[in-house]
C-alpha cells in the first residue's frame, strides 16, 4: 500500500512539473507581439534618430529670413540710438547736464540694487545648503 501511495506520488509529481513546463513555453513576454525586431535587433527601428533634409529652397529662404530679422534689429538698435542722442541734444545746456546726471544716478542705483539681491539671496542660500 505504501509503494502504491509513493508511486502515485511520484507520477503525480511528475505530471505537474510537465504541464508546467509547457505552459511557461506558451506564455507571452511582455512587448515580444508588440515589436518583432526587438527581439531579432535588440533594437527597435523605429526610435533611430533620422536626419531629414529639408529643400534647398526652404533652407535658402530661412537664412533670407534670418538675415532680414537681424537686420531689422540692428537698424531698430541704431534708430533708438539716434533717437536718444538727438533728444540730448535738443535741449539747454542745463537740461542736458541734468538728464546725463539722472542717467548716472539710475545706473548707479540699478547695480546697487543687484547688488542687494545677490547679497539677500546668498543669505537665503546658505539657509538651504545641505550639510
Amino acid at each position: 500500500m505504501n509503494n502504491q501511495f509513493l508511486l502515485r506520488f511520484i507520477v503525480l509529481m511528475i505530471i505537474i512539473t510537465a504541464t508546467s513546463n509547457i505552459c511557461e513555453a506558451q506564455k507571452i513576454r511582455k512587448n515580444s507581439y508588440r515589436n518583432p525586431e526587438r527581439s531579432l535587433y535588440g533594437k527597435s527601428l523605429s526610435k533611430k534618430n533620422t536626419k531629414i533634409n529639408e529643400p534647398r529652397s526652404v533652407s535658402k529662404a530661412k537664412k533670407k529670413q534670418a538675415g532680414n530679422e537681424k537686420r531689422l534689429k540692428k537698424e531698430y538698435a541704431d534708430f533708438v540710438d539716434r533717437n536718444r542722442q538727438r533728444s540730448v541734444e535738443i535741449q539747454t545746456s542745463e537740461v542736458r547736464e541734468r538728464m546725463l546726471q539722472n542717467r548716472k544716478e539710475a545706473d548707479e542705483k540699478s547695480i546697487e540694487r543687484r547688488k542687494n539681491i545677490k547679497a539677500n539671496s546668498k543669505k537665503t542660500a546658505r539657509k538651504y545648503r545641505k550639510q
